[in-house]
């Protein structure tokens, strides 16, 4: 049974990620065992010491795992003979990234499955919250435009391009000519791909955005996860003062040892 071994565990075997942050490692915080699933949601240590943060994350796994339970079940019900025999599993977990001034919490919230097939799946998105209004927000506050097509959408754009080619060169991996893995990133602000706020050797500021891409987003399964940072110095002409207030600093060795 999936219990016996993690998702994250599974999918660790079935290729290499690039992970940011520390897994939960105690015991699940909902757990959904039926003849058809197996499904667990974990959220850190940091995320429950802010018991608003604790409770919108618990309360959208919460639906989360509802939500699969039920697919599960009816994938069961409507063919039992070719449905795997140690059923689905499903496996979240909600891992923080960085804390910037002591208000914004950037998370990851990594997601594993496996439903047959010839391998388990992995995806991660962010979600950012604003402690001062206890509620999620976008990065758009931290600039002064973000038009759909304008120049701080192009710049990152191009910025994001550039780290991902200089990644996949440091792993020896060369693009395919018949192949544009990087069409997906368009210069607009839901279209980048999930973004967290970059830890920072200065404390309490970041020092530019991370755009973490699932297995398949911008490479082959057999490449896994890639990261890209944008450096706070790229995005300084595109900033607000909102932004210019939380970005200084450097990457710590730390943060770059996990792309």
């Amino acid at each position: 049974m999936i219990a016996k071994r993690t998702m994250a565990a599974l999918f660790a075997i079935a290729v290499v990620t690039t992970p940011a942050g520390a897994e939960p490692t105690a015991k699940p915080d909902i757990t959904l065992k039926t003849k058809a699933a197996e499904i667990s949601v974990s959220v850190d240590a940091a995320i429950k010491a802010d018991p608003a943060l604790a409770a919108n994350c618990l309360a959208e796994g919460k639906r989360w795992a509802d939500k699969h339970r039920g697919e599960a079940e009816e994938a069961h019900r409507d063919d039992p003979k070719i449905f795997p025999k140690d059923g689905y599993g499903y496996e979240r977990n909600y891992v923080t990234a960085s804390v910037v001034g002591d208000r914004y919490v950037s998370l990851l919230r990594k997601d594993y499955e496996y439903s047959g097939g010839a391998h388990p799946n992995s995806y991660t998105d962010t979600i950012l919250w604003d402690r001062s209004v206890k509620k999620r927000i976008s990065i758009r506050p931290f600039f002064a435009e973000t038009a759909d097509n304008g120049p701080t959408m192009n710049a990152m754009v191009k910025a994001i391009v550039a780290a991902l080619k200089e990644e996949k060169k440091k792993r020896d991996i060369e693009d395919s000519p018949e192949m544009d893995w990087y069409k997906g990133i368009e210069p607009s602000l839901l279209k980048l791909g999930p973004v967290s706020l970059a830890p920072s050797t200065e404390a309490g500021k970041s020092s530019g955005l991370t755009f973490n891409y699932s297995p398949y987003a911008v490479g082959s399964y057999a490449e896994g996860a890639y990261r890209a940072f944008v450096p706070w110095q790229t995005l300084k002409p595109y900033l607000s003062a909102e932004g210019a207030a939380i970005f200084r600093g450097e990457r710590p060795a730390s943060d770059k040892d996990a792309d």
